[in-house]
């Protein structure tokens, strides 16, 4: 695998700063789809964290040429029956134009639940293909939390500002991202991708 260049599945700068990070010790280059010159964008067609997530890999490594992984993620809230779930990124459709705005849309959603009906996890899917598009494992990560009552903190992105982590009593937002990148439900399934490579001697 030494030498090897990986594409994140992403031109999200957030996102590959969490990578990069997150698979500093991998014996690979990680590029974004703007470094590995793809124009095109593959639509989240799938219904499930799971098929967007193989469908992403798969598509993005045949247009690249190149190994990809691919993560679909978002939050859960079970007071809201597992929304914004796979639709996190497009929560709230035309009407949120931001992250400001669908954590708003969130908050208001959730008004006058108490705090033990907070309960939410963030959860990622990641996917793995090969140059050729075949999907070659996938992992699934989480974390679990409560969701706040209003926004804390300047690091992170999305819903990272209400997003209530008990072990360290902060949102993950509050913390640098040396630490949510050791907690995070991205982190946890990056971990486990990590072991789906060692296993693959041809990347």
């Amino acid at each position: 695998m030494s030498g090897s260049i990986l594409v994140v599945a992403t031109r999200n700068q957030g996102k590959m700063r969490e990578y990069r990070q997150l698979l500093a010790d991998w014996p690979v280059e990680l590029i974004s789809l703007d470094d590995a010159g793809v124009t095109g964008d593959v639509d989240e067609t799938g219904d499930t964290f799971l098929a967007n997530a193989r469908l992403k890999a798969s598509e993005y490594a045949r247009l690249s040429n190149l190994p990809t992984i691919s993560d679909d993620s978002g939050l859960e809230v079970h007071a809201l029956g597992g929304d914004p779930g796979v639709y996190s990124a497009r929560y709230g459709g035309d009407a949120c134009q931001s992250d400001a705005d669908r954590l708003a849309l969130l908050l208001e959603n959730m008004y006058g639940l108490p705090w033990e009906q907070r309960v939410a996890r963030f959860r990622c899917v990641a996917a793995i293909a090969a140059p050729g598009g075949a999907i070659i494992g996938t992992v699934v990560g989480s974390v679990a939390g409560m969701i706040q009552f209003k926004p804390e903190g300047e690091h992170g992105f999305g819903y990272d500002p209400v997003f209530h982590l008990p072990s360290l009593g902060q949102t993950i937002a509050q913390v640098p991202l040396e630490i949510k990148n050791r907690v995070s439900h991205r982190a946890d399934a990056a971990r486990k991708a990590r072991r789906v490579f060692q296993n693959l001697s041809h990347l």
